[in-house]
């Protein structure tokens, strides 16, 4: 089963910021704003809590928030910035937390911590370290943890506390309450919905699909569907720009552990001979499992020290084996590093 992590950047623009290294950072003692375009009027595009609290809202004229606030800091906004800076976060959170990590559009990461919670004590200790490291880095962050991306999403955004976790098993009951806004559908749809009556999530999946689904396409219900944990919805990891990636797809999918076994050894003694080659060690070793149902399962060591010891770190990636569920077959796996050394053991 997957365990899935959203965590939410409301103000992650700003945060971004205000992180700028050698003095090209805002002043934290004064609120600030982010401008750009809507059309022909500029407006405010994001807002750090203090501007906020003063009444500057996203939306509203650049004339009139400048009117609002004597002294706030306006600053041109880039979202390509932005995003780039979130594949950042992500390649962090990768290398600390889990294998299965990727920017979550333009305001939030996923990670998929499914068999990796262990090492911080369990589920709840990886949101309290999570929510610990992102305020040290200064940035605003609510995370949420449940069976589906699309359930942890919806939660993070829309439940009023920083950490929500939800037991195994119990994603669909915490979400039939949130509203139809947090799925994660086109604005003109939410509001169409909104306009027939359709506030609560559960009050939508309760509906005939047929009539719905001529209207808005089959889009909403798949929606749903993935927040219930219904169908899948494979998370894309991010890949870390200095990795070392070997991968084997199979003309007919594999499942046995002693078939997923065999070609672990396979990879990691690939892996080892390119980083042989390289003069380095791994640190952290990666092994991806991509389902044919779309699902990637994943296991990860970590060393205190660079290894290129093939026997021993196949050794203990097949210890993990059993973490992994094939389903009806796995048809692609890809072993990758992390963070290599040049010192080697």
């Amino acid at each position: 089963m997957n365990r899935v992590i959203s965590i939410y950047l409301p103000t992650w623009p700003t945060d971004r910021l205000r992180r700028l290294p050698g003095g090209a950072a805002p002043s934290p003692d004064v609120p600030l704003a982010l401008k750009g375009s809507d059309g022909r009027r500029r407006v405010v595009n994001a807002v750090d809590d203090f501007a906020y609290k003063l009444g500057i809202r996203i939306g509203m004229p650049v004339a009139k928030a400048q009117a609002l606030i004597e002294d706030l800091v306006l600053m041109d906004a880039d979202p390509d910035a932005d995003l780039r800076g979130l594949d950042d976060l992500a390649l962090w959170a990768l290398r600390r937390y889990s294998p299965l990590v990727m920017s979550d559009g333009s305001d939030g990461l996923v990670i998929d911590i499914a068999g990796a919670s262990h090492r911080f004590g369990g589920e709840r200790a990886v949101l309290d370290d999570l929510l610990s490291q992102l305020a040290a880095m200064a940035i605003t962050a609510r995370a949420a943890l449940s069976d589906t991306w699309g359930a942890s999403h919806a939660l993070a955004r829309y439940c009023a506390t920083d950490i929500t976790l939800i037991e195994p098993g119990r994603t669909t009951d915490a979400i039939l309450n949130l509203p139809v806004r947090s799925l994660r559908l086109p604005a003109n749809t939410i509001d169409d919905l909104l306009v027939l009556g359709f506030d609560r999530i559960g009050e939508l999946a309760s509906q005939p699909r047929a009539p719905l689904t001529l209207r808005f396409g089959k889009a909403l219900f798949q929606q749903i569907d993935m927040a219930f944990g219904r169908m899948a919805e494979p998370i894309s990891p991010i890949e870390p720009p200095e990795l070392i990636l070997v991968s084997k797809a199979f003309f007919e999918p594999i499942g046995a552990p002693e078939t997923i076994a065999k070609y672990t050894d396979h990879l990691v003694e690939e892996i080892c001979l390119l980083l042989e080659e390289a003069g380095e060690g791994a640190l952290q070793l990666d092994l991806r499992f991509h389902r044919v149902d779309s699902r990637v399962e994943a296991i990860q060591v970590r060393m205190g020290k660079p290894v290129r010891d093939d026997v021993r770190l196949s050794k203990l990636l097949c210890a993990k084996i059993e973490q992994v569920d094939p389903g009806f077959g796995i048809e692609r796996m890809v072993a990758r590093t992390n963070q290599t050394f040049k010192s080697v053991a």
